[in-house]
């Protein structure tokens, strides 16, 4: 299949994203998951193969499970109901594209973190909190925190990388009632969800979920609970102490890691092994958390 790093549609320019591309639709948006691969906040030069499909297909799974729970903002992923000229793109959208509501979006990314790992453990190590939140003493790497812990962010423009902030300042952003409200919900999607990837043999660390408004309420939007998104471990490996493997792109991490990538300025072109191993790995991640074959392979 060819990797699509960029959608063309009748002349059209997108909102081009870090990996996705959105076309404006007045009162609705049409948001495509392309193949482009994100780093350290960096867009590499190669794509993965089925990446974008990836991503969308595993978002649409936790929408339709998680919808009975929480307003969502996708309308459909069937590219034959989209407008035109959309519906006449079929090569290009096929299993990539979300027709969504348009919302105005929160501010802040709201990450919740289910084990100490990745900025938590470090900033851990140097003074038992994370995000500023005190944690019992004695952790170890990687290991399950007493309760998920709600950690919001604000929202970084490409090329600079999200700051922690506290749950107080969150208020302030976003007001008190808003605040609670992404809050609890934030949480109790990611029990859910921990609780459900648990019975695929799949460990969810952590996660990020975006809110936006529409008609006056809040609904959950963006990517859900993808690689992207969160760290899944497979539960059968898990080993508290040390890092643990995932269903991400961490050999695009570890390889640029080996190189000295500085981390900044334009990506590079990756490895075929390492784009194939990532591949792999995301689809992986598909069909271990739905239960089904990844069905969108030529």
């Amino acid at each position: 299949m060819e990797t699509i790093l960029q959608t063309n549609i009748a002349g059209l320019e997108p909102i081009r994203g870090k990996v996705r591309d959105i076309y404006d639709l007045d009162d609705k948006l049409l948001i495509v998951a392309t193949d482009r691969l994100s780093a350290f906040d960096v867009v590499m030069v190669s794509g993965i193969p089925y990446k974008g499909i990836v991503l969308t297909q595993i978002s649409k799974f936790w929408f339709d499970l998680l919808g009975r729970d929480i307003e969502h903002h996708l309308i459909s992923d069937d590219v034959a109901q989209f407008p035109e000229p959309f519906c006449n793109f079929e090569k290009q959208l096929r299993g990539r594209s979300m027709l969504v509501k348009k919302v105005k979006v929160l501010p802040i990314e709201c990450v919740v973190r289910g084990y100490l790992a990745g900025s938590g453990w470090k900033e851990y190590k140097e003074h038992g909190t994370v995000c500023g939140q005190k944690l019992p003493a004695g952790l170890r790497q990687c290991e399950k925190l007493p309760e998920p812990v709600f950690t919001p962010s604000t929202k970084a423009e490409r090329g600079t990388h999200d700051e922690n902030i506290s749950f107080e300042k969150c208020i302030e952003v976003l007001g008190a009632e808003r605040a609670e409200f992404v809050h609890d919900n934030s949480i109790m999607i990611f029990k859910r969800a921990s609780e459900y990837a648990r019975s695929k043999g799949i460990i969810l660390a952590d996660t990020k979920f975006e809110w936006g408004i529409a008609d006056g309420r809040i609904i959950l939007i963006d990517e859900v609970l993808t690689p992207d998104s969160s760290r899944f471990w497979p539960a059968d490996k898990y080993q508290p102490g040390r890092d643990q493997e995932s269903y991400d792109k961490q050999f695009v991490r570890n390889y640029l890691e080996s190189i000295n990538f500085d981390k900044s300025g334009a990506g590079v072109e990756l490895p075929d092994d390492i784009v194939r191993k990532t591949g792999d790995k995301y689809i992986e991640a598909y069909e271990q958390l739905t239960g089904k074959k990844f069905g969108f392979r030529n």
